[in-house]
């Protein structure tokens, strides 16, 4: 077999390989890898029993690979993977009962490294360097030699290889494209405002019903909140309009009245953290590093299942190549518990090679040293507020893809 359809024409070297024999890895993208890239008719993962087992898991594997285009039959076969012994007798079954066979040992534990090492012969073995983002040659693969690695991943495809599913977010992501200059105006006025911004969304929450369609926004200029009251700020509600946001603004010392401009931002003005997540999905899109930026990406932790399904929204979501890079945004201060959730979402869908940045527009201080040595201690890049206009933070995310 060859490489088939664009890998036909980048990479015309020859290679026979019916059967790709993958040592299944904790590390999504270790996964799935080779078998996109060679193309062969079946790939055998040999696993441990829990994953030949679970079904979910591996209809997603399914679902990653026909989402990607890539036709291939998929085999699970269990092994104890923490014996060499009995990982090489099950290998050498695997060998002798498949054609054309190549062993990819980018991924897999030490015993079954070793095993595949033991029992391959003239088998060719291959591995994938991420540092180098290419393939090599181990033994008898010529056709993987230095082979630069060419794909490139959508935030979908991220999700699907460790298992999960993204869920239709609460953003429109296609008719954001159009609206960056509404989101500099947002942003603008909320730079003017950020210390009283939390408040005013919420006074702006209560003048306007959440399960209402209509565009008009209409009470008291002072309006019960959770903890007392709040009082409406005239200065930013004209700011607000005076940028196109709002219109027919109408306010006095004891009513205020105005239609917010389309469905779009009658949702960023009820929605206490839209404005810094358009921030920084702006920025990833002005910044031209990124193959895919996914606004309010909620994934499904076992895909395919609804009932009491378990489900996480990350704020923005990022991918170049074939690294995610996982944002959350926060309008208030870092917490511990920010912190641990962002890592967890990293390490389950992403990996190793991924990155979690947390962006706040709280201004830099002292007192936060203990997040950030926490932060730290988890592999999070922080960046505050002094770092959140959109050049710098262009920069800042270029850098934490390099």
């Amino acid at each position: 077999m060859c490489f088939s359809g664009k890998e036909d024409r980048d990479h015309p070297l020859q290679c026979t390989m019916r059967t790709l024999i993958e040592l299944y890895d904790e590390r999504p993208i270790e996964n799935v890898l080779a078998t996109e890239m060679f193309r062969p008719e079946e790939t055998v993962f040999l696993c441990t029993p829990e994953i030949a087992g679970n079904a979910s898991l591996q209809d997603a594997l399914r679902e990653y690979f026909h989402h990607r285009g890539v036709t291939v039959r998929l085999s699970f076969v269990p092994a104890s993977i923490l014996d060499a012994v009995r990982v090489g007798k099950t290998l050498r079954q695997v060998l002798d009962t498949h054609e054309d066979c190549c062993i990819d040992i980018a991924g897999g534990t030490d015993a079954a490294l070793f095993a595949a090492g033991c029992v391959s012969g003239e088998t060719p073995v291959i591995t994938y360097s991420r540092k180098k983002n290419a393939f090599f040659e181990i033994r008898n693969a010529p056709f993987a030699r230095n082979l630069p690695n060419p794909i490139r991943l959508d935030a979908a495809s991220c999700f699907l290889m460790a298992g999960g599913q993204l869920l239709p977010g609460r953003e429109d992501n296609a008719g954001l494209l159009s609206r960056f200059d509404l989101m500099d105006a947002l942003f603008s006025v909320y730079t003017m405002y950020r210390r009283i911004w939390n408040r005013q969304i919420s006074y702006i929450q209560r003048i306007s019903m959440a399960n209402d369609d209509s565009l008009e926004a209409d009470g008291p200029i002072i309006a019960k909140a959770d903890h007392g009251t709040v009082t409406a700020e005239t200065s930013l509600l004209r700011a607000l309009e005076q940028h196109g946001l709002i219109h027919d603004l109408d306010c006095d010392r004891e009513h205020v009245h105005f239609r917010f401009a389309d469905p779009m931002v009658r949702f960023w003005l009820r929605d206490m953290g839209s404005v810094l997540e358009l921030q920084v999905f702006h920025a990833c899109k002005k910044a031209g590093v990124f193959d895919d930026v996914i606004l309010s990406a909620v994934v499904n932790w076992c895909a395919g299942e609804k009932r009491d399904a378990v489900t996480n929204e990350i704020d923005v979501m990022a991918v170049r190549g074939i690294q995610p890079v996982f944002i959350s945004c926060k309008t208030c201060e870092i917490r511990t518990e920010a912190l641990n959730e962002l890592a967890i979402l990293r390490d389950r869908f992403g990996g190793t090679g991924s990155r979690a940045l947390i962006v706040t527009s709280a201004s830099a201080s002292r007192g936060r040293n203990v997040m950030r040595r926490r932060a730290s201690e988890l592999g999070i890049e922080v960046i505050e507020w002094e770092d959140v206009t959109l050049e710098r933070l262009i920069n800042r995310l270029k850098a934490a893809c390099e």
